[in-house]
């Protein structure tokens, strides 16, 4: 009996907080529709409020009015805009107002052989010796720096005397100034391939030993510059805006995926030489460096 009185307390308490919680449900309901209406009521009437303010501002500034003030000031700045610059090619590509008077060629040389044009890639490495990007995406090299490392690169050039100098260049593009350097300065070159392992392997039948390799690009010559850096000798390089510098001890920048541009390197660094180290040598023109140099043009 005990046990039936207990479960009917129990019953009779969950029936009440049941319907207490129902009470207050309805209650939370109401509340809650009453907020609601209260919110759109007020949002309907900022929405009227800020219409109404917009047709007076537009009542008291004309949209007329507003850009008559607008042409008026047009006008004024196309006053203020002065005359056109007219933009020196030359001076463009030095980087610099004035003209350096001692260049190693003229100026418009060193155009018409590209030589100032780099890739679209510009490496950190070259970050610094860049001058500008063209419209197209090309990077320039400022000739004057071009001039000025070439100078530095023949002297360290011609520290080393012919026999012990090795030119290598896989490029095509480059392979006739390359022979004709090699034959002038009486130094061996390596044209189309250079046989991996040449400086390093003694077994092999090619292999020699050199004091110094100067390459025509670090990235397709770059069997011989590793071989070059496993026996630690000296390594030389032509460097377009695209390459990196490691593991090269000097290198002179420039364009060097261009038969021109390698053609005057080659040709510059060859006649620098023999003035450098005294030698009873001539070297041919430029002309004979670069295929139908004399049609050469400068680039748009």
């Amino acid at each position: 009996m005990a046990k039936k009185k207990e479960e009917n307390v129990v019953e009779r308490a969950v029936d009440a907080v049941e319907e207490v919680i129902e009470d207050t449900a309805e209650v939370v309901k109401e509340i809650t529709e009453k907020v609601k209406k209260t919110m759109t009521g007020k949002k309907t009437n900022k929405k009227k409020t800020e219409k109404t303010e917009e047709k007076e501002i537009e009542k008291k500034v004309p949209v007329k009015s507003k850009l008559e003030e607008l042409k008026e000031k047009a006008k004024a700045l196309e006053k203020k805009v002065g005359v056109e610059k007219k933009i020196d090619i030359k001076s463009e590509v030095k980087g610099e107002s004035e003209d350096k008077k001692d260049l190693l060629v003229p100026i418009e040389d060193y155009l018409k052989a590209s030589i100032h044009l780099g890739t679209r890639v510009i490496t950190p490495d070259m970050r610094k010796y860049v001058y500008k990007r063209r419209a197209d995406g090309l990077a320039v090299f400022n000739t004057n720096l071009i001039d000025d490392m070439l100078r530095d690169g023949a002297e360290y050039l011609s520290k080393f005397a012919p026999e012990d100098i090795v030119v290598v260049c896989k490029r095509e593009a480059g392979w006739r100034a390359t022979r004709l350097f090699g034959e002038t300065l009486g130094v061996k070159t390596f044209t189309k391939k250079y046989p991996a392992g040449s400086l390093t392997n003694p077994n092999l039948e090619n292999f020699f030993e050199t004091d110094l390799i100067l390459i025509c690009d670090p990235w397709l010559d770059k069997n011989a510059l590793n071989d070059a850096n496993k026996i630690k000798i000296n390594v030389m390089s032509v460097c377009d805006t695209n390459n990196f510098t490691k593991g090269i001890d000097k290198f002179v920048i420039g364009n060097n995926k261009s038969g021109k541009s390698i053609g005057i390197i080659l040709y510059l660094l060859a006649k620098l030489y023999v003035e450098k180290r005294n030698l009873n040598i001539e070297v041919p023109g430029i002309e004979k460096f670069i295929e139908n140099w004399a049609e050469a043009q400068i680039p748009a």
